[in-house]
């Protein structure tokens, strides 16, 4: 079955896991046997940023040593074969040039999301 998850809340737990636990299950449920796409849209199209850098964080003499790299992690679940798609006029709406995104990563205009999810088995909304 064929199945595409839908993320738009980004940035949960980043700070206690040192990624979005979506993200981190779609890896192990590939690397399972799952067929699995993932549609970024809201906030979380943020996560396709490349030069995002969340080292530094402190909080009093707490410091962040594995600060989130999503954009890495989606581009390491692109090259195991999961397709990685975005809302592009989300991307858009928040300044951010395609230039700036990872390249396995692809646009879907919002008018088009529909028929996206009528190509798959299971949605699975987070």
């Amino acid at each position: 079955m064929k199945t595409l998850s839908i993320v738009e809340n980004a940035y949960r737990a980043t700070l206690e896991e040192q990624d979005d636990t979506i993200v981190w299950l779609h890896g192990a449920m590939k690397g399972a046997g799952a067929d699995l796409a993932l549609l970024l849209r809201g906030n979380a199209v943020n996560y396709l940023v490349q030069r995002q850098e969340a080292g530094g964080l402190a909080f009093g003499d707490w410091r962040q040593t594995q600060p989130p790299r999503i954009a890495s992690d989606l581009a390491a679940l692109a090259a195991k074969g999961v397709d990685i798609c975005y809302v592009a006029e989300d991307v858009t709406d928040r300044g951010i040039a395609r230039n700036e995104l990872i390249n396995s990563a692809q646009p879907v205009a919002r008018g088009a999301v529909a028929e996206l999810l009528g190509r798959y088995d299971r949605v699975w909304y987070w």
